[in-house]
């Protein structure tokens, strides 16, 4: 589009016909915009034509729920062209995590009786189904990485501060959902406004260690045999390290009273397991996650604990269990795809790494795709749902 190869109205055009041809079974979308997006792509095509670069010309951009436009001024900036609000967790869905789209609940592309998760369901739903190339979330305890894990995507989570959120308490920090990492990575020069990623370091592969459950979680089986599998295939693609032996005791204190003591509205930090005051889990794993990547450049682990579930909820479990702690500790996290479980639904594998160091997450998630069948044996992009 920069090159005026395409125009942005008609790529634009060809992402709401894709929404109007499946959005009534998916239900990724709670409102879309036909007439502003239309309008929208064509003042990106006046501005280009006028010799003005944008980084993200034209591209459809699906924005988390109705009130996601605040947060994608740089987006929006960069000629990116907003063509709906995507499905979030309607009221009385506090655990039930799927969406609540303008046709229904939002369904997961490769099962529709399983969720695609939450809360950025229609967002990552959106974006395995091919509907928009790229999508914003928002991430409190997995809220990104969960749905990018059960949708075969990408989900980034930042640094805790870098970027701006409404969010009183400081868990939750904006995201993207994309199925390439160079599409992430866009995302990430746009949104914090850095020219470009730095070069990768000329040292070696980044050093990764693996922690199945973070000390105090129980994956299920098939989950934590596909995150493996995937983090073997990084290191024997040379995208990481893994030292022998590649697992590490990890031990974190279990964050669930931490968190929820900070999320409930009018709660105080109270007693905590094992750690005293949700404040002592806090310092803790603090002290524990700066040790280990004091010696490590990477953490990984499985996204979630079990795979998809069905759209009667998860019962007493936490989907959570592997990723909020990372919400607490503010650490950039990303998801990506670690294979297909019996089931027929995506699993991921969460990599972790040290206060803003989000381009080595996405120059790690960039050399695993550079290798056809890397991160999904016989390899993933003939596999869209």
């Amino acid at each position: 589009m920069r090159e005026g190869r395409l125009r942005a109205v008609d790529v634009v055009a060809g992402a709401l016909e894709r929404i109007r041809r499946a959005d009534p079974a998916l239900c990724a979308f709670a409102e879309v915009w036909e007439e502003t997006a239309t309008a929208t792509a064509a003042e990106v095509d006046g501005r280009v034509a006028a010799g003005e670069r944008l980084p993200l010309a034209g591209v459809p951009l699906g924005v988390k729920g109705r009130r996601g436009l605040r947060a994608a001024g740089p987006l929006l900036d960069a000629g990116c062209v907003p063509v709906g609000a995507t499905a979030v967790p309607g009221s009385g869905t506090p655990w039930q995590t799927w969406g609540l789209g303008a046709h229904g609940r939002t369904v997961n592309p490769w099962r529709a009786d399983r969720t695609p998760g939450g809360s950025s369901a229609g967002s990552a739903a959106a974006v395995a189904a091919g509907l928009v190339p790229l999508a914003t979330g928002s991430d409190g305890a997995g809220s990104v990485r969960i749905p990018a894990a059960w949708c075969g995507v990408l989900g980034l989570k930042v640094t805790r501060g870098l970027l701006p959120s409404a969010d009183r308490t400081g868990l939750a920090t904006p995201g993207v959902l994309a199925r390439y990492a160079a599409d992430a990575a866009a995302y990430w020069r746009v949104a914090a406004r850095a020219s470009a990623l730095p070069p990768p370091d000329a040292s070696g592969p980044p050093t990764a260690v693996f922690s199945p459950g973070l000390g105090f979680a129980e994956p299920d089986p098939e989950p934590l045999a596909l995150a493996r599998a995937a983090a073997a295939r990084l290191a024997d693609a040379g995208a990481v390290r893994l030292p022998r032996p590649a697992e590490v005791p990890l031990r974190l204190e279990d964050p669930a009273p931490a968190w929820l003591a900070l999320r409930t509205p009018g709660a105080r930090p109270g007693p905590a397991p094992g750690a005293g005051s949700a404040a002592a889990v806090r310092g803790v794993n603090d002290r524990r996650l700066a040790a280990l990547f004091a010696r490590a450049d990477l953490l990984l682990t499985p996204t979630t604990p079990h795979p998809p579930h069905g759209h009667e909820g998860p019962g007493e479990r936490y989907s959570t269990a592997l990723t909020w702690a990372f919400n607490l500790s503010g650490h950039p996290a990303i998801s990506i795809p670690a294979g297909i479980g019996p089931d027929g639904c995506p699993a991921g594998l969460q990599v972790v790494a040290a206060h803003g160091r989000e381009a080595l997450l996405l120059a790690v998630a960039a050399a695993a795709e550079a290798e056809n069948g890397v991160l999904v044996p016989g390899g993933w992009r003939e596999r869209w749902p």
